[in-house]
């Protein structure tokens, strides 16, 4: 197993000798800037029912359910600011070493750090689209229509109620679930960070991706695939991986 120092200076290796490496980053890169982890004791999970209040289904028949229940443990998302972990990914991408990041998370974070080919398989909470005819509006003005008393939140043109571009359960995945796809089969290397890798469909990257590490606290589906495996935080492993970079003069 090794220090924490040994794990991060192999994963340094890896990443270097790799030619292509995609990113996946879930709920564990997230927590560090405030945003609780959904399934983890305490967290939103265990204060609503998903399958109901994020269901795609209940949407469509009582979209009030969501906007009563669902999006009030939202609305704090949108005002978290990058950690270290995303500021590191942001700079590996910039010098080539990661060729694009592939986030399980809604919360924008990725982009706001500097990343700038960031597949957000599960949508994001940037816009939100009327069911009916199509239009879209800001995060902001969907929270100012539902604080205001709106809900469900409805289009001034046609009257259709506005749903979040995010993926619900039951939704059908977005473009960005096919481009991460296309981009785990050809990398020869994935590194997996914050995730016990436990949703459908995304714990399918893995499989089709060359050489897998994964940096998690907890154990995950997939350990039995890794090359390498790095049993810390999101941020505290991705700074010590910088500072090894830098003080090998790989990065500046």
């Amino acid at each position: 197993m090794g220090s924490l120092q040994e794990q991060v200076a192999k994963l340094a290796e890896k990443l270097l000798a790799s030619q292509r490496t995609v990113v996946l980053t879930g709920a564990g890169v997230s927590t560090e800037s405030g945003i609780p982890d959904f399934r983890s004791p305490g967290g939103l999970w265990s204060k609503v029912d998903p399958l109901y209040a994020f269901s795609a289904e209940t949407f469509v028949k009582r979209p009030e359910v969501f906007y009563q229940l669902g999006l009030p443990h939202l609305a704090s998302i949108t005002s978290a600011k990058p950690n270290r972990a995303h500021e590191v990914l942001a700079a590996l991408e910039k010098t080539g070493l990661v060729s694009c990041v592939v986030t399980q998370n809604v919360d924008g974070l990725h982009q706001q750090a500097g990343s700038s080919r960031v597949l957000e398989v599960h949508g994001h909470l940037r816009t939100a689209t009327c069911m009916e005819c199509g239009s879209k509006i800001s995060w902001d003005f969907l929270l100012e229509k539902v604080f205001a008393g709106q809900i469900p939140p409805r289009c001034t043109d046609c009257r259709g109620i506005f749903k979040p571009d995010c993926v619900f359960f039951g939704d059908s995945m977005p473009q960005d679930f096919d481009e991460a796809i296309k981009e785990s089969s050809a990398s020869e290397l994935l590194v997996v960070v914050g995730s016990s890798l436990e949703v459908a469909p995304v714990n399918y990257l893995p499989t089709v991706a060359g050489e897998l590490v994964i940096i998690n606290l907890g154990p995950t589906m997939a350990d039995h695939k890794v090359s390498l495996k790095v049993g810390g935080k999101a941020g505290q492993v991705m700074d010590l991986l910088w500072e090894n970079l830098m003080r090998n003069g790989l990065v500046s």
